[in-house]
């Protein structure tokens, strides 16, 4: 058995991953942190996938030591631009712009490609002498003065700390007995990558279209990450029509104001949904990251979300460590969760709201929601505060967000 103030992490994910990395920085290399995941014997990673990471979220990975391993790969989002149209109408107003700084030569966010960052991580990680292990968290047995964790693989960790990272299904979380509430979107986020002929200029989209939103998502080249919500039955009946039909709903959706447009890979659909876990701690158990919460991706927050779970809960424990304090006493967890649990209930809801309020064909409800964007638009100090407040830096934010060592 290791020591039992080891803190093993299940899930080897962005939230997994990125939090070894900080507790490693903040307590040192005599304070063991094992992350356990099947997932991390499949390397190089092959998500398809690519997320907009806000500004905050690069501050951490820079202060963790990984960003400089996918700046070059990186697209800054240096312009985004907002319409509310119908699929037929021949033009499509902007309603709302936004540029895309936070601070003079700072974007407020970067499109990266999963794959990329995943594997920035993991070696990031076996460098900083993290163990690894690529097998999954079975069951816990949690007392007050720590906990069992037993892997797949038969070992038995003594821990003072479990952290469930292990994604929206999560099995440790279940295990705690741990409820969720929240609902079923009957939508679908689509997702692919296409190539267009003419250069994006770091400029994102969203267009407004009554199924749900259509974003294009700047990537480096000629190329941008769609997330593209439909009706649940709609999404399905799309990813699965041959190639060329397929273009053409993507051009009718796409435009040609960046010339011809291919998909360059084979589009996926997930399910959409909201929950918020009822704690996002038990005895000797915190939750981090989609575990924890699950919302529509209509902002863009899902992730970023998770960071900044990560960013809290390093920064509790490590305090508590340097006091002297056991990092996995409920006094400690209490700290995360009240940091936590009421800025995720408020952003689920902020997005539920917005999600209810352009994804349907009321036309009163659309020129309402018209007269607001550009009410908007000609507000600088409301644009600017919520340009904060979608790049993570609104509120009491925790150090590693603010691009500051633990």
């Amino acid at each position: 058995m290791t020591a039992q103030r080891s803190i093993v992490i299940g899930g080897g994910a962005f939230a997994g991953l990125a939090l070894a990395l900080a507790l490693r920085q903040g307590l040192g290399a005599d304070f063991p942190v094992i992350v356990a995941d099947p997932a991390l014997g499949l390397r190089p990673s092959r998500d398809p996938r690519a997320t907009a990471i806000v500004a905050a979220c690069r501050r951490l990975f820079d202060a963790i030591g990984v960003w400089d391993e996918v700046a070059d790969g990186a697209q800054p989002i240096t312009d985004m631009v907002v319409t509310d149209s119908r699929l037929e109408d021949a033009t499509r107003p902007v309603f709302l712009t936004f540029a895309g700084h936070v601070e003079p030569g700072e974007p407020f966010a970067h499109m990266v490609e999963n794959r990329h960052l995943i594997d920035a991580l993991v070696k990031r990680a076996e460098a900083e002498g993290i163990d690894l292990r690529a097998t999954a968290v079975t069951s816990f047995d949690s007392r007050p003065d720590g906990v069992d964790v037993t892997l797949a693989d038969g070992s038995v960790i003594e821990a003072s700390l479990l952290v469930a990272a292990d994604g929206a299904r999560s099995k440790l979380r279940e295990r705690a007995g741990i409820a969720t509430h929240g609902w079923d979107y009957d939508q679908s986020g689509i997702v692919v990558t296409v190539g267009h002929e003419r250069d994006h200029h770091g400029r994102a989209e969203e267009h407004f279209l009554p199924a749900g939103p259509f974003a294009i998502l700047p990537l480096t080249g000629k190329r941008s990450s769609l997330v593209w919500t439909e009706k649940r039955a709609e999404a399905a009946r799309l990813v699965a029509l041959s190639e060329d039909k397929f273009h053409a709903e993507l051009e009718q959706r796409f435009g040609l104001h960046l010339g011809e447009v291919k998909a360059l890979d084979k589009p996926r659909a997930f399910p959409l949904g909201y929950f918020v876990a009822r704690s996002f701690i038990g005895e000797r158990l915190a939750l981090v990251g989609d575990a924890a919460h699950l919302i529509h991706p209509i902002a863009g927050q899902g992730l970023n979300m998770g960071l900044k779970d990560v960013a809290a809960l390093a920064e509790v424990v490590v305090d508590a460590a340097r006091l002297g304090m056991d990092p996995g006493q409920a006094d400690v967890l209490d700290r995360y969760q009240r940091w936590r649990r009421f800025d995720t209930v408020a952003m689920g809801l902020a997005t539920n709201s917005l999600n209810f309020l352009f994804s349907n064909e009321s036309t009163l409800l659309r020129t309402v929601r018209d007269i607001g964007l550009g009410l908007v638009d000609r507000a600088p100090p409301l644009k600017s505060l919520f340009i904060r407040q979608a790049a993570g830096l609104a509120g009491e934010v925790p150090r590693l967000l603010k691009g500051e060592a633990l």
